[in-house]
């Protein structure tokens, strides 16, 4: 074995699965699978990683699957992947769009498997360059925070050892080709609630006679919107998304209930308490001040901590991302208010992390629409039934910065 690991050399083999890759990412994404119902994903992983010629453990965490292989001394990276799908019906009229009505890969978790299962392949083929032990991640259910609790909870450190070092990627609507990370707090906090609103049903002709929740709810979606302008300091990062409001069956009936479906989005401490305890205070107080007999009902759907990137194992990896790359194609993206939960195998095992973005978009439109200040229109971010990454570049740029980061801490 070298003393060092050779990306260039392990890399070489990259074209030649390109076009194998295509078709598995294609494949995954006419056959989407939502959280923790993902059989037929994990046994297609499972297969193929089995015929690169690494220990295969199915069903950890539920429907997770869990690929190892020891190559001598050497640290234990772990490479982490997840394929959940989202309940979207698809837009994007693909040749491969989804079979399955409503549901939709529309955060690219597709193209995370086909890159973390080309990286894979590479390594398994060159384990003359490199020395340690990879444990390769498949995780379910990452959409509704639950598949890396889930994993771990089922025994993942003890069974697969604790980590040197937690590696990962995700697929944005970043330039094909690029690469966007940043040290620190990187990815926010996410918060979801339930609120259910209970009022006193009527005859739409009788109102007098009735508590409305449907007034009631949209009073509170109007106030909910203060929080983040009027409670939220000037230079902390917060936002409050209403993404759901159902009351109701027939125009003239008052319903005696409405929900409503919360996200908030910070980067933790003192103002993701103030959120939360803003959002409860107008909740309680527009349900009082419409005279609602009942108390509202605030649960939570699900909880994302904030992803700390280690600023040293972030330096490290993309220094060693910008020589493969170009540096013009890596670069500081700043802190996204998207949310991850992968960083859980780190906070958990102590191990630190660098979890990064990696383009999907057509250059030339991203470019387009930045130039005609459209972006934010123009451009199908995650979870748009529009998003649908090109299939190359962003296969070839996904592997090799997870190949070659993969392979610098396997230099140790």
């Amino acid at each position: 074995m070298t003393d060092q690991p050779q990306a260039p050399a392990v890399l070489d083999g990259l074209p030649a699965l390109l076009p194998g890759l295509a078709d598995l990412y294609r494949d995954l994404h006419a056959h989407p699978e939502l959280s923790f119902e993902e059989t037929r994903t994990a046994a297609e992983v499972a297969r193929r990683a089995r015929a690169c010629g690494y220990d295969v453990t199915e069903g950890v965490g539920r429907t997770g699957v869990v690929a190892t292989l020891d190559n001598g001394p050497g640290p234990t990276v772990l490479l982490r992947a997840d394929f959940d799908a989202l309940p979207v019906r698809e837009r994007t009229g693909l040749d491969y769009a989804s079979k399955t009505d409503g549901v939709m890969h529309a955060c690219g978790h597709d193209m995370h498997v086909a890159c973390l299962l080309g990286t894979l392949r590479l390594l398994a083929d060159a384990r003359a360059h490199w020395s340690g032990r990879i444990v390769a991640v498949f995780q379910p259910a990452e959409e509704i925070a639950q598949g890396a609790r889930a994993m771990l909870d089922d025994g993942f450190l003890d069974r697969f050892g604790r980590p040197d070092v937690v590696l990962g990627q995700h697929v944005a609507p970043l330039p094909a080709g690029t690469v966007g990370w940043h040290a620190g707090p990187a990815f926010a906090a996410a918060d979801s609630l339930r609120v259910v609103l209970h009022g006193k049903g009527s005859h739409g002709s009788r109102p007098e006679t009735a508590i409305d929740p449907v007034v009631m709810a949209a009073a509170t979606v109007l106030r909910l919107q203060t929080v983040v302008a009027r409670e939220v300091p000037g230079g902390e990062t917060a936002v409050l998304t209403v993404g759901a409001l159902q009351a109701g069956t027939k125009a003239n009936i008052i319903p005696d209930r409405a929900e409503l479906k919360l996200n908030i989005r910070t980067y933790g401490g003192d103002t993701r308490a103030r959120v939360l305890a803003a959002v409860e205070r107008i909740v309680r107080a527009e349900a009082a001040a419409s005279g609602a007999e009942r108390d509202p009902e605030i649960t939570e759907i699900d909880s994302f901590p904030v992803l700390t990137n280690d600023e040293t194992a972030t330096a490290r990896t993309m220094t060693a991302l910008r020589t493969a790359l170009g540096p013009d194609r890596v670069f500081d993206m700043g802190p996204v208010t998207g949310s991850e939960d992968v960083g859980l195998f780190a906070t958990d095992s102590g191990a630190p992390i660098c979890y990064w973005m990696f383009g999907g978009l057509d250059p030339e439109q991203v470019a387009a629409a930045q130039k005609a200040g459209t972006a934010d229109r123009d451009v199908p971010a995650n979870h748009s039934p529009f998003f649908a990454p090109l299939v190359d570049p962003t296969l070839t740029t996904g592997v090799t910065a997870l190949t070659t980061a993969a392979l610098e801490w396997l230099a140790d």
